[in-house]
């Protein structure tokens, strides 16, 4: 990749928490990625949003329970937007059954639970940056 990798950070729906969120945004850039922070927004916003940035990748946080409504409806207009190549990743809190169903069956490219390392989600990026 010959240029910065573009991020797009959004709150799932109407979710208040916002300080997760806004860390992981500060060390992407940190690491050297270009991030835009929606703050809440629905995935219609966040689609519009992805192809107004040119985003390479959609971080979508949830802790308010919509984890398997909204971030699945992103990943669907992305492809029904000619945008099915952006890499979306969820972090958030949700049942770990919940987490493996979102990557295995709707196309969330990785989900981050409480307590995964910094290090860990920047490499997850960077990572899938390289594999595609």
């Amino acid at each position: 990749m010959n240029r910065r990798i573009r991020v797009l950070m959004a709150k799932l729906g109407l979710d208040i928490h916002w300080r997760g969120v806004y860390l992981v945004s500060e060390f992407l850039k940190e690491a050297g990625m270009e991030v835009v922070y929606l703050g809440n927004s629905f995935p219609e916003q966040i689609v519009e949003a992805a192809i107004e940035e040119d985003a390479d990748v959609v971080g979508l946080s949830t802790l308010s329970g919509n984890h398997m409504t909204l971030g699945p409806k992103v990943v669907k207009l992305l492809k029904e937007k000619g945008m099915g190549h952006v890499k979306v990743f969820m972090g958030g809190v949700m049942p770990p059954k919940d987490a493996v169903k979102l990557e295995a069956e709707h196309g969330i490219h990785k989900v981050y639970l409480p307590d995964t390392s910094m290090e860990t989600i920047i490499e997850g990026i960077k990572s899938s940056m390289r594999d595609s």
